[in-house]
């Protein structure tokens, strides 16, 4: 059943009555003489023509400009406090940290509302709004022009204040004095060369292979879940589902209001312009332009190229004397012998053991398998299992209401009227009897538009 409070397009008349038959006004009881409270909300009325609107409030008719002159309050003299800066917080001293674990989404489950009535699509907004001219107002900002200040500017900054010139001192020079160089030939031979002693390498060890011996024993391939798993035979479940029951009508045969009102127009076919055949022109076409017929030919020269003269060239022997090969001098230069120091602790001069420590001192055990927790295996009952819920037993199947619109008179309905909002009424051939009268009352019932 659909009722709506709303005013959706209107089909039949023009009139401004809204259709006030709602599903609280038919289910509400009445309680004696006692009124519902009424709504606070203003009522819709069109606003008269208030003629033009004077843009001047009362603050721009009684407002005085003065002229305000500011005091001007020299800087003070920036002096840097003595002492440390303790940088330490009250929330860093009291704070206690804690875990952060993730938030839960406090957001509902989304539902979707499904209906099978007919949408509106125009809404009130375009029906109720009307488009009012408006004028602008103006502006109630004082403009000033900029005034540059005529007096110097006075505030020396910190760093010009306190800012002491220095003569800089240059760096003593670290390179060493110029020493002679000594004579004779290069000597190469270095402390390593000299007390070098060649030793003769022995064969590596090489520890020899374990041969493989298989166990004796079988293999236990058997799990702790394949020995003491047994499945035991059940029911299988039964649905919660209710049992489906066919509709008396089908709802998707018959007619519907927009092929009731429908009303076919007769379209014409279009015209279709048919293009005019190309005629080719007779007359010879003149190829002539008039840069061809005004243009007038000059001779001209090649233009020269700009390229500078070639040079002399000259015979004599080239002088491939510098400054650099004439100043500098070779000199021989011996290497510096290494300064190495003589080892304190000696090498060690026997065979190396690889025998370390763990391998010396470790004793093998015989591991002990952990002791098993799982409870001792239970024997399966041969009862029946028991699948019945309270949603099972104390469900009971509502009966599904058809609305009369789709076919009223298998259904025991009378159609009525329409109104102006496009409902469709029906009424009951049988009509209920009510407690205190004994007249029976015919009882309407708003269909789907």
């Amino acid at each position: 059943r659909h009722r709506c409070y709303h005013k959706p397009t209107k089909i039949y008349d023009d009139s401004l009555q809204p259709c006030h038959k709602t599903e609280y006004l038919e289910k509400y009881p009445g309680y004696g003489n006692i009124c519902p409270p009424e709504s606070c909300k203003p009522k819709p009325q069109f606003p008269q023509d208030q003629g033009r609107m004077d843009g001047i409030s009362t603050f721009k008719s009684d407002y005085i400009p003065y002229d305000v002159k500011t005091p001007f309050r020299p800087q003070a003299e920036y002096r840097p406090k003595s002492g440390k800066i303790d940088l330490g917080t009250v929330y860093q001293r009291d704070y206690n940290p804690h875990k952060v674990g993730p938030v839960t989404l406090a957001r509902p489950r989304e539902r979707k509302h499904t209906s099978g009535a007919k949408v509106d699509t125009i809404p009130t907004y375009r029906d109720h709004y009307k488009l009012w001219k408006s004028q602008r107002t103006e502006s109630c900002k004082v403009e000033r022009p900029y005034e540059p200040p005529s007096e110097k500017f006075g505030n020396p900054s910190t760093f010009q204040d306190d800012y002491i010139p220095r003569q800089p001192n240059p760096p003593q020079s670290c390179k060493p004095c110029d020493a002679k160089l000594p004579e004779g030939p290069f000597d190469g031979n270095t402390i390593h060369r000299t007390a070098y002693v060649v030793h003769e390498i022995e064969p590596m060890f090489v520890r020899p292979k374990e041969e493989y011996k298989p166990s004796d024993q079988p293999f236990e391939d058997l799990t702790t879940h394949q020995r003491d798993f047994k499945g035991t035979p059940g029911e299988q479940a039964k649905s919660c589902k209710p049992e489906s029951r066919k509709l008396g009508s089908d709802p998707f045969k018959g007619t519907t209001e927009f092929q009731d009102r429908y009303q076919p127009y007769l379209v014409t076919t279009p015209e279709f312009h048919k293009p005019r055949e190309y005629v080719p022109p007779t007359d010879k076409m003149d190829l002539n332009s008039s840069n061809r017929l005004d243009y007038i030919s000059h001779k001209a020269a090649p233009r020269a190229p700009i390229r500078p003269a070639p040079g002399r060239k000259t015979t004599g022997p080239f002088q491939g004397k510098t400054t650099t090969k004439e100043d500098f001098q070779p000199w021989s230069v011996c290497p510096r012998g290494i300064i190495k120091k003589e080892p304190q602790i000696q090498k060690p001069t026997g065979r190396f053991s690889n025998l370390t420590t763990f391998r010396s001192h470790y004793i093998p055990h015989q591991a002990n398998p952990p002791q098993s927790f799982k409870p001792a295996h239970t024997v399966g009952t041969t009862a029946p299992f028991k699948d019945e819920t309270l949603y099972r037993t104390e469900y009971t199947p509502k009966k599904q209401e058809v609305c009369p619109g789709l076919h009223p008179d298998a259904l025991g309905y009378v159609y009525i009227n329409t109104d102006s909002q496009g409902h469709k009424f029906y009424r009951q051939v049988s009509p209920e009897r009510s407690g205190s009268n004994c007249n029976p009352i015919p009882k309407e019932v708003a269909g789907v538009s």
